[in-house]
């Protein structure tokens, strides 16, 4: 599981107990006030420390909310069940279980729709929870490939596309399934979607049908 390192100014040295305090007060307080609510001094007291703490390692609840919320998503692991099929299941099950959480749903939908019109914390989101969960799609592909169920791929450039598109598919499908449409990750559910992605993943450009 990484560790989740917010980005923190100039200054004393960084104290790793009380950034895991604050992150997981900014959690507890998601799940009890929601994000409108929500205020740094709320967080500062939950945590047992002084509000001048958070303001020297977040500009800003938006910022807190966000890395509050990656180190949900750390949590994600591959465990190896046998078969790229059964990989993808799981670790879709757990992506669904996450953004079930009441802290998770609200605060992710909260920062994203903040981020519409914030670059800055449209690229904090980006890089504290998209670019580190793509970890996720590298792991699996570099397994199946060594069972043989996907071919390598020479082309290094391309490797890198495919991998944001699976990940972009899988994550968009979820977030859609469970936060957009409001509807649960069954397991039917999800076994479909891997079904979709693994069509995809298997057939190669020069069978028929692929025009």
């Amino acid at each position: 599981m990484q560790s989740s390192s917010p980005a923190g100014r100039a200054g004393r040295p960084r104290s790793a107990a009380a950034d895991a305090a604050i992150l997981a007060a900014t959690r507890a307080a998601l799940v009890d006030l929601g994000w409108s609510k929500l205020t740094l001094g709320d967080v500062a007291t939950r945590a047992g420390v002084a509000k001048t703490t958070l303001y020297r390692r977040w500009s800003g609840k938006n910022e807190l909310v966000v890395d509050a919320v990656a180190e949900l998503f750390d949590e994600l692991e591959l465990p190896d069940r046998g078969s790229l099929a059964a990989d993808i299941e799981g670790v879709v099950l757990q992506f669904a279980a996450i953004l079930a959480r009441p802290e998770a749903r609200s605060g992710l939908m909260a920062v994203v729709a903040e981020s519409t019109r914030d670059e800055v914390l449209r690229e904090r989101i980006r890089t504290s929870i998209v670019e580190r969960q793509k970890r996720l799609v590298l792991e699996g592909r570099a397994r199946a490939q060594a069972r043989g169920e996907l071919p390598p791929e020479p082309d290094a450039a391309e490797a890198a596309r495919t991998a944001d598109l699976i990940f972009d598919m899988v994550a968009g499908a979820v977030v859609h399934r469970t936060l957009v449409s409001a509807e649960t990750a069954s397991g039917d559910w999800v076994r479909s979607l891997t079904r979709v992605l693994l069509w995809g993943l298997t057939s190669r450009p020069d069978e028929p049908g692929d025009g």
